[in-house]
């Protein structure tokens, strides 16, 4: 018999798109298969992520055997948190504050800097609002305000602070926000040079370094300064272009070439400091 919870899933009108497709393949699916595709698929239109058609498809036997952790997902995810200090229910994700009694409430580990900051996860993101958002919340949630608050309060909000600061860091620069969009994907750049880069962009990269490295004048060190932002510039559109199509292969090669060209510029403000 279908669990409550998978009911619950079936009956959502989101659900009820993938239906005809699941059950057509039934011979093919274990019942653990179907819940997982449920599960998978219900994730999938939640997060409007519509137009990959993959999630039609049978899922493979290693899904059926993640099924539990999927249902767990589901269980916290619609869990209630309950206000340390008065005990109602915090409905919003992430909460900062109790509406009800406006105590500073604990990190919501689970949520992500795009949540925090209230941003679409996209790659294309508005800075200012950002910046917005960081202000708003800063003003509330510094650690300042809650030096005559209780112990528990002044911990929450030092945590929140800090929580807030780190994820607006990472959202405000491409490369950063980037790197941070395919971690969320589970991809990680190492650090160093890429094992796998073009020769010929190695290439390129060294010819640069030697051009800026003997520089003697503000006009040459500009010149190399302004193809760097040029290049920065196409890489962020390509970047974006790749994770708007979800080639996260793509998205990968450029942001390592994002990394080498923004140590560049970080040397072009160095040399300009040593030529002042």
């Amino acid at each position: 018999m279908v669990s409550l919870t998978i009911f619950r899933i079936i009956c959502t009108s989101e659900a009820l798109h993938i239906l005809p497709k699941l059950f057509a393949n039934r011979r093919c699916l274990s019942k653990t298969s179907i819940y997982a595709t449920l599960c998978k698929n219900f994730i999938n239109f939640s997060s409007k992520d519509t137009q990959n058609n993959s999630c039609f498809k049978p899922v493979s036997e290693s899904t059926g055997k993640h099924v539990s952790s999927l249902l767990r997902t589901f269980s916290t995810a619609s869990e209630k948190l309950n206000c340390w200090n008065c005990g109602h229910s915090v409905e919003q994700t992430p909460a900062f504050f109790c509406i009800f009694c406006n105590f500073v409430q604990p990190p919501d580990e689970g949520a992500s800097y795009f949540q925090i900051m209230d941003c679409d996860q996209t790659f294309a993101l508005d800075t200012q609002r950002l910046q917005k958002r960081y202000l708003d919340l800063q003003r509330t949630l510094h650690p300042d305000n809650y030096t005559h608050k209780t112990v528990k309060e002044q911990e929450f909000s030092e945590y929140q602070s800090a929580l807030v600061n780190k994820a607006y860091r990472t959202l405000l620069k491409p490369l950063s926000r980037g790197l941070y969009m395919l971690e969320l994907k589970g991809m990680h750049i190492q650090e160093g040079t890429d094992a796998g880069a073009d020769p010929t962009f190695l290439m390129e990269l060294m010819e640069i370094n030697e051009a800026l490295d003997g520089a003697r004048s503000r006009e040459e060190v500009d010149k190399i300064g302004a193809a760097t932002r040029e290049k920065l510039n196409d890489l962020t559109k390509r970047i974006e272009a790749s994770l708007h199509k979800g080639e996260l292969q793509a998205a990968k090669a450029f942001l390592v070439q994002m990394k080498y060209f923004a140590n560049i510029e970080d040397k072009v403000k160095e040399k300009h400091s040593e030529l002042m």
